[in-house]
């Protein structure tokens, strides 16, 4: 297919890209290593460890992943963290150890955890003690045979490590009490490690790297088998991408909120930037919005990543317009879509626009980016990166221009299948490479691409194709919500309808005021005839809000027995 996107490429940005470059991830992070010795390489709550630091530290940790646990390449070690130091040596330990990676989203429920570590295979599960209790629920349905706990302050020198921790297990009593017989204890692991040989392992590029957990496009969660070929791929095609836009005088800082055991923010932030020899300064809680602001106040960051939930959180607090964005030179923006009132008010703060990707899991994640040189919102994706192709499509094939249909992606950062599950991973990928990705989206004569909506999220009113995102995007247009969202309910006369869900600024807002102003902006079928306000609304481990638990919210109110006392919304 004609590749029309790539003469709005960035000057600079090459139609192809070398994916071959490194050997593996170990490769390409040993190279960083050397290159960047003594930089900063990452922090965390006002500590740093250097690039040196860092490989002696995954170096020790590996030899006790080898010698001290006896694990193997091709094993499946899990990592239950939220972002710390401790991640980040565990993480590139257990890929110099030649193990898989498995991440875990530690708000994990007993269930979501144990079906994760059995369905994977998982041998280790490094944990947070915050969330140990939990672990050991779930252990006993597992295959998991070593438990490592750490704690907060573990990676920080000892007296700051001991206050840290004190603080967090008997001040703020954020440690539940649990019971895991034999577990070791990250400190010990360190300090054993020093002490162990480690042993180089031959690592290929069609090794598998991760087990990349997720619900796919439909269905149980799985584990979306990526390898070091993969997030090669993806880290090589994203370098080329902003690399015009780099300062090679001077270290880039890179702002990480979104957790690192999100596709997202592994790949974009911590991977890719490496190369770069960059400076990470890793969020533990971005939820506190005020101590995330604190953070980075006087930070200079160069730039930063997040979803329009965090944006827009950031927007709304006071102090966000003290913060330094003199260094600021861009902003990526993924894992939702990115609203329009949003954009601007970053831009008219921070002088930036929000560029506004999009990927998924299965593609490592990114796949289509606006250049960026792109200074206003478009509500595009953008184009497809070097080395990729997008395509809109339906069963007959490639879909002519501005036609909406499923938007399918091919490219060197394509998973190799789902872990286990031949028949899921058929559904998704075609014979010829193309993977369907669940979303409705069209293309126009510039190559850009436009989702319109997730294929499960649409609504359908007498017949009527109605999506989410538009709804959404028009009722966020209103001064008094913060945050909106729109799903389907059944409906006698039309089949559905939409129901709206709100989070408001002004609590003197109103439903009638709400529909009202819909019917000023949308055709009749699209306005809703629900709306509901709440004091938050359900989101992801990265802040998307969860359209599916919404739904699952409303069928459940819809089949619980009515009582007297109950009342319908104005």
């Amino acid at each position: 297919m004609e590749k029309i996107w790539l003469k709005n490429y960035d000057d600079g940005v090459p139609a192809e890209v070398n994916t071959h470059q490194y050997k593996s991830l170990v490769d390409y992070l040993e190279n960083s290593f050397k290159k960047f010795s003594h930089r900063p390489a990452f922090a965390n709550m006002g500590y740093k460890l250097t690039y040196a630091e860092i490989d002696q530290k995954s170096r020790d940790f590996a030899a006790y992943l080898q010698n001290g646990l006896g694990l193997k390449k091709g094993d499946r070690f899990a990592i239950m963290l939220p972002n710390l130091l401790q991640y980040i040596i565990a993480m590139f330990a257990a890929l110099r150890a030649g193990l898989i990676v498995v991440n875990v989203n530690p708000l994990y429920t007993t269930r979501e955890l144990a079906h994760q570590l059995k369905d994977s295979g998982a041998k280790a599960l490094l944990v947070l003690a915050n969330f140990a209790n939990v672990a050991q629920l779930a252990l006993p349905s597992t295959d998991v045979e070593h438990v490592i706990i750490t704690r907060i302050g573990d990676a920080f020198p000892t007296i700051k490590a001991k206050i840290v921790n004190f603080m967090v297990r008997y001040v703020k009593k954020m440690e539940p009490s649990w019971v895991i017989p034999g577990v070791h204890y990250f400190r010990d692991v360190l300090k054993a490690g020093e002490k162990l040989a480690f042993n180089s392992v031959d690592i290929g590029l069609y090794d598998i790297a991760y087990l990349q957990y997720t619900g796919g496009t439909t269905g149980v969660s799985k584990g979306a088998i990526l390898t070091h070929h993969n997030l090669l791929s993806n880290i090589a095609q994203l370098d080329a991408w902003v690399k015009p836009y780099l300062n090679e005088d001077k270290q880039e800082i890179m702002v990480t909120a979104l957790p690192l055991y999100h596709i997202f923010s592994l790949t974009v932030n911590c991977w890719t930037f490496l190369q770069e020899g960059a400076f990470n300064v890793l969020i533990t809680n971005p939820r506190d919005i005020a101590g995330f602001i604190k953070e980075i106040k006087h930070l200079k960051f160069t730039t930063t990543t997040g979803v329009n939930t965090l944006f827009n959180a950031l927007l709304s607090h006071p102090e966000f317009s003290k913060v330094d964005f003199s260094c600021l030179r861009f902003v990526l923006s993924g894992g939702m879509a990115l609203q329009k009132k949003v954009s601007e008010r970053w831009k008219a703060l921070t002088g930036l626009n929000i560029v506004e990707g999009y990927g998924l899991t299965e593609a490592s994640p990114v796949v289509s980016v606006p250049p960026l040189s792109v200074d206003y919102y478009t509500g595009s994706i953008g184009i497809p990166l070097p080395s990729s192709e997008c395509a809109v499509m339906d069963d007959d094939g490639i879909l002519p221009l501005g036609k909406e249909g499923e938007l399918c992606v091919r490219g060197p950062q394509i998973m190799q299948g789902y872990w286990n599950r031949p028949d899921a991973t058929a559904k998704v990928i075609s014979k010829d490479g193309w993977l369907r990705t669940g979303d409705i989206a069209r293309m126009n004569e510039e190559g850009y691409f436009f989702i319109v909506d997730r294929q499960k999220n649409m609504i359908v009113v007498s017949g009527f194709n109605v999506y989410p995102t538009e709804i959404e995007e028009v009722v966020s247009q209103m001064p008094e919500v913060s945050e909106v969202a729109a799903i389907g309910v059944p409906d006698e006369r039309t089949g559905e309808r939409v129901k709206l869900y709100v989070v408001k600024n002004n609590p003197e807002l109103t439903a009638k005021q709400v529909i009202d102003y819909c019917y000023k902006e949308l055709t009749r079928y699209k306005v809703p005839k629900d709306v509901e306000f709440r004091d938050e609304l359900p989101k992801s481990n990265v802040g998307k809000i969860l359209h599916r638990k919404l739904r699952e919210e409303n069928e459940a109110a819809m089949a619980a027995p009515k009582t007297d006392d109950s009342t319908k919304a104005p």
